[in-house]
């Protein structure tokens, strides 16, 4: 990807937030409320089924309608099964950073690491693909382009992708 695809992304990403249409920083704050949701949802789950009380799943049920309810806030227009996989990517995230945590704790910084970039790019491809600054026929053009002249690494698309998040959003801008 050339700098100027880079800055055109950023400029829409701008435009977007000037227009209202979304409140980055909040939506950030949002997906990582959805993120625990998910994670309650598997909590009952499993509470239910060591505990033998069927009580846990109607308090899962209940913890899932917000969970839709919220997460159609982030995810306002999909095609085909993009929904399912923006749920499943949010959920593969946190699990992943709750993993690399565990990791470093137990000392094992190297995997701790891996495990959170790899959280993170799964991070980033939500956001691509839902803030739709994903062109799926251009997926294998950003594989084999450069971000930009310093981009000398071989990166994949996925790690690609989250520099331009990176870039483009700053949840921390009030």
């Amino acid at each position: 990807m050339d700098f100027e695809k880079l800055k055109q992304f950023v400029d829409q990403v701008d435009a977007i937030k000037k227009q209202d249409q979304i409140d980055l920083s909040s939506d950030q704050d949002l997906s990582i409320a959805v993120m625990n949701l998910i994670s309650i949802e598997e909590h009952f789950f499993f509470t239910a089924e060591k505990t033998g009380k069927q009580e846990y799943f109607d308090l899962l049920n209940e913890v899932r309608e917000m969970r839709k309810e919220l997460l159609e806030k982030l995810i306002k227009q999909y095609e085909g099964e993009i929904w399912c996989i923006s749920k499943h990517l949010l959920a593969a995230s946190m699990r992943l950073m709750e993993v690399g945590t565990k990791q470093l704790g137990l000392g094992k910084k190297e995997e701790a690491y891996d495990f959170f970039k790899k959280s993170y790019d799964l991070y980033s491809l939500f956001w691509g693909l839902n803030i739709k600054m994903i062109d799926i026929g251009d997926i294998k053009k950003i594989d084999e382009e450069p971000i930009n002249i310093n981009d000398t690494e071989k990166r994949g698309f996925l790690r690609k992708l989250g520099i331009l998040i990176k870039k483009a959003v700053n949840c921390c801008i009030e």
